[in-house]
């Protein structure tokens, strides 16, 4: 092979891989919800994801892709993958060749991959959103990336009404949970340097999606192979090895660990590496039959579980105002925690949920924020300190890629009953303060509260809401909208599972 076609097997790499990671980071950028409907294919097409939302033919194409070509989704499709490269490339600017043939923790690669699974099947969703590369990036984007995107946003928007053009507006910028925030800021920290100092150290040691593709990609039928007949032992292709797989004393490529990246083609002075179609001749550095083994039991172990984890989801799937600042409510102590439209209930969002934060970005009323539950840590849950979720309102199910929350349509959103208010009789201005109020009776956008006088016996008495349980949906307009301080005198209780009135 050529040495020109081997430098354009690794551009092509890199533009598409640009690609990808500019679309993904502009989907979790975007606050306004018009990104979703051109570039919401690229999280649908992520991995964990499909699984979780058993979107089949997501998951077929990503695993022929891997049988034909490697871990290509590694190196071009997940974000965080790509995000490592940069890092990667940024440390080749203070120190070249710097990389090295390391033996396969093979141990500790299958434990990853068997402890999302099991994950995924009891439900632990901090877990599968810790381990979840997708979802990693999202929290990064999201928290870290997200705020600078519309302080720029706010900047061009000054700009452009000194000039008195309105066609940029205001968006706030707030810090939707600390713990989220101190892990996207953690994860940026630990995988940067690692990358940096590395290479792909996270993606073939602690990434279940990674562990799982790297199985298969030692079946692809295209490779990275090695021609001893042209290989000088120069051991230039090693030290280039971002996954630290190619033993060049022994002309051998751990496949699992190749992530297809085209670098050592492009290294090699010998023409002695093309990605070809793999003879069954060809070294590997897994050339040990016990080991071999033993990683075929670890990873069918693991995949019976996310088997059974399939088939468990499988079945599974048979007007504005206000008296007051929003930003001095406080939350109230809910005993059941709210979850979107959408999600049918805290069950169904925990089993599907990864935590990436993209339903959290896209909410345009500051009604999601990451959980800080440890069983369901940053799943996003509902709060109506900032804003209540209208009634027209269904970005969250639209862009969701895991089918946590299952897309829906405005009239479907009227009817489902996500919770209901309960009305704290010592909050209520018009008892505590005498004043004329029915806020919450005025803005509930299905009337399911009413104003009646709080002494039966005398007409004239103050005011007090009633609301129907049966007929309120939970949207929080009552709660947001109520001027009591800090506490309102109207909140909605959530509901373990969502249903239809």
């Amino acid at each position: 092979m050529k040495k020109g076609r081997k430098g354009t097997y690794r551009k092509i790499r890199i533009a598409l891989a640009a690609i990808f990671f500019l679309c993904v980071t502009l989907l979790f950028l975007d606050f306004t919800g018009t990104a979703h409907q051109w570039l919401g294919w690229t999280a649908r097409i992520q991995l964990l994801p499909a699984l979780l939302a058993l979107n089949i033919g997501v998951i077929i194409a990503l695993v022929a892709l891997t049988l034909l070509m490697g871990r290509v989704y590694c190196s071009v499709i997940c974000p965080l993958g790509v995000m490592q490269d940069i890092f990667g490339w940024l440390g080749k600017k203070s120190k070249r060749n710097r990389y090295s043939f390391s033996p396969a923790k093979k141990t500790l690669r299958y434990s990853m991959l068997a402890v999302m699974a099991l994950a995924i099947i009891l439900g632990i969703g901090s877990v599968v959103a810790l381990l979840a590369p997708y979802s990693a990036y999202g929290r990064i984007a999201q928290n870290l990336l997200q705020p600078i995107w519309i302080w720029g946003n706010d900047l061009l928007a000054d700009w452009a009404a000194s000039r008195d053009s309105y066609a940029f507006h205001h968006a706030d910028v707030w810090l939707r949970g600390t713990a989220t925030f101190a892990i996207a800021a953690a994860t940026l920290a630990i995988l940067g340097f690692l990358a940096w100092r590395n290479g792909r150290t996270y993606c073939n040691t602690i990434c279940p999606v990674g562990t799982m593709l790297g199985f298969l990609s030692r079946f692809s039928l295209l490779k990275p192979v090695i021609d001893t007949s042209k290989c000088n032992g120069c051991g230039l292709c090693a030290r280039n090895c971002k996954g630290a797989c190619i033993d060049s004393k022994n002309h051998a490529i751990d496949y699992s660990r190749c992530v297809a990246c085209m670098d050592c083609l492009e290294k090699c002075s010998q023409g002695a590496i093309s990605y070809t179609i793999a003879r069954k001749t060809a070294h590997t550095a897994e050339s040990n039959p016990a080991g071999t083994d033993s990683s075929r039991r670890a990873f069918m172990t693991a995949a019976v579980a996310a088997g059974t984890t399939a088939l468990l989801k499988a079945e599974e799937k048979t007007v504005d105002g206000g008296l007051a600042a929003i930003t001095e409510k406080k939350i109230p102590a809910r005993t059941t925690p709210i979850v979107p439209p959408g999600a049918r209930g805290i069950k169904h969002l925990t089993r599907h949920c990864t935590g990436c934060q993209l339903c959290v970005a896209v909410c345009p009323n500051g009604v999601l924020r990451p959980s800080t539950d440890p069983e369901t840590l940053m799943q996003p849950r509902s709060s109506y300190e900032r804003g209540y979720c209208r009634p027209e309102c269904t970005r969250c199910s639209e862009v969701c890629p895991a089918g946590a929350i299952v897309k829906i349509d405005r009239a479907d959103k009227s009817s489902i009953q996500i919770g209901h208010a309960v009305w704290i009789k010592e909050n209520c201005v018009p008892l505590t303060d005498g004043v004329e109020c029915g806020n919450c009776a005025r803005h509930c956008p299905v009337g399911a509260i009413q104003m009646i006088s709080s002494d039966s016996e005398s007409p004239d008495s103050p005011k007090i809401p009633v609301v129907n349980a049966e007929r309120c949906i939970g949207c929080g307009a009552c709660e947001n909208l109520c001027p009591a301080r800090p506490f309102s005198a109207i909140y909605v209780e959530g509901h373990e599972r969502h249903r239809t009135i």
